[in-house]
């Protein structure tokens, strides 16, 4: 199959395989009389575990690995349960700043019934001027 075929098979768009291909995930497809790039079912099966992959925040670096690993599994695979640990606690650091965030959001949205004109707004006032803001921790530079 072409790399159209392979692009509607997969649900991945045909420059997101070139790219795989240039980082030494997929490799070298064959070629046609036309130069097209050509691709079989070992092809698809590898692309679909390089997204799964990429679905649960593998980097093409961690997923180069675990290829290797796939296709050649002869030492334990500690780590890559070491991996997806690191992954997990990556995860945990980005929900923890998220929810700090969302703390500060609905502090600022607080500021603000919403009813008030421009200047009176409680909210612009606290984004205009960083010492109006009760959300905010840090000041800003001495200059």
């Amino acid at each position: 199959m072409k790399i159209g075929e392979l692009a509607k098979r997969s649900g991945c768009k045909a420059v997101t395989i070139r790219y795989y291909e240039n980082e030494g995930l997929l490799p070298a497809p064959e070629r046609s009389e036309g130069n097209y790039r050509l691709y079989g079912p070992k092809d698809l099966d590898r692309l679909d575990f390089i997204m799964h992959c990429r679905e649960h925040g593998m980097r093409p670096p961690e997923i180069r690995e675990l290829l290797l690993f796939r296709d050649k599994p002869q030492r334990d695979c500690t780590w890559v349960a070491n991996l997806v640990d690191a992954h997990i606690a990556d995860v945990d650091v980005r929900i923890a700043s998220l929810e700090h965030l969302k703390k500060h959001l609905e502090r600022l949205r607080c500021a603000c019934g919403g009813e008030r004109e421009g200047e009176a707004c409680g909210i612009m006032r606290s984004l205009d001027d960083r010492s109006c803001c009760a959300s905010c921790e840090r000041q800003p530079a001495a200059l």
